[in-house]
């Protein structure tokens, strides 16, 4: 659009050079190319009057420096073509920090390092998912301009993780009390977010490192941990056999008792002669010799 107007004013201008020298024989076009630039220059005006905000944009109007207050959503609308438009992203936007190369907003290691209650330097990965108010697009634009993520994401979400990162010790920031933390900051950098028009929607603590002193220590606690539930186990699994062999050692004695108490000798007797009559009739017994006052002797082809 701005480009039609240079390109009007420059043919205006040599349209009237060409009037005003009358032996240049190309004077007798000053008069075409003179309405050819006012063309140029109203398309230029006209066009410039249209302006298209893409979805998931908002638009902030500004005149000579003066930001409007009101907000240009997404679509076509027809605006002052004096009227200078800057367009925000109101999407979700995600800004990391991390310890390893290449993978966070910023190059190299960008790791936030803090030191814990017991002064144990705690190294903490972060992704900070945010978005901007549309309506505080204005405010934004006029206080903060166009480059909030280094002026208010990058040093609040720093700063609030150092001041928060004090009030626990390393072992519970890496264990027990990792989610309390992360509510904890999230309240913090919510409140600093939303005086500047962003909105935090999600902070996420993708990883926290300790010194290698104390994860070899941390190690060696959940070994031993692990070693003591294993005995445990094996004492107690040791414990249900002894009760195990306890019980039939028991059911052994007292079967033996009722055995003892129960039986007489003519009973025993009329056992015998039973068993003894089972292996006559035996198809595998041959010959029986019964010897007076003395038990059988059975032979067979076994």
């Amino acid at each position: 659009m701005i480009l039609f107007i240079i390109i009007g004013v420059i043919l205006l201008i040599v349209s009237f050079g060409l009037k005003t020298n009358i032996n240049n024989p190309l004077s007798k076009f000053s008069g075409t190319l003179k309405i050819i630039g006012l063309l140029v220059i109203a398309l230029g005006i006209f066009s410039s009057m249209f302006k298209q905000i893409d979805a998931g944009k908002v638009g902030v109007q500004s005149l000579y420096g003066s930001v409007k207050p009101d907000i240009l959503e997404s679509g076509l609308h027809i605006i002052n073509p004096l009227l200078d438009i800057t367009n925000y992203d109101i999407q979700t936007q995600n800004y990391t920090m991390s310890a390893i190369h290449g993978e966070g907003a910023q190059e190299g290691d960008d790791a936030i390092r803090v030191l814990s209650n017991d002064g144990l330097e705690v190294v903490i990965d972060l992704t900070v998912l945010y978005r901007i108010s549309p309506v505080d697009a204005p405010k934004i634009f006029k206080g903060i301009g166009v480059n909030y993520t280094d002026k208010i994401v990058r040093p609040v979400t720093r700063t609030r993780i150092r001041d928060n990162a004090v009030y626990y010790d390393a072992v519970a920031l890496y264990s027990t009390k990792r989610g309390e933390f992360q509510q904890r900051i999230f309240k913090s950098i919510e409140a600093d977010f939303k005086t500047r028009g962003l909105v935090l929607e999600q902070l996420l603590i993708r990883n926290i490192n300790l010194p290698s002193s104390v994860k070899r220590t941390i190690e060696s606690k959940i070994n031993a941990e692990q070693d003591a539930q294993k005995m445990t186990f094996v004492l107690q699994k040791e414990k249900q056999e002894a009760e195990r062999k306890r019980v039939e050692a028991q059911g052994i004695a007292d079967y033996q008792r009722i055995i003892s108490s129960g039986l007489t000798d003519k009973q025993l007797q009329y056992e015998q002669i039973k068993a003894q009559k089972e292996i006559a009739t035996s198809p595998n017994t041959k010959i029986i010799f019964m010897g007076k006052g003395s038990a059988p002797i059975i032979l067979s082809d076994k």
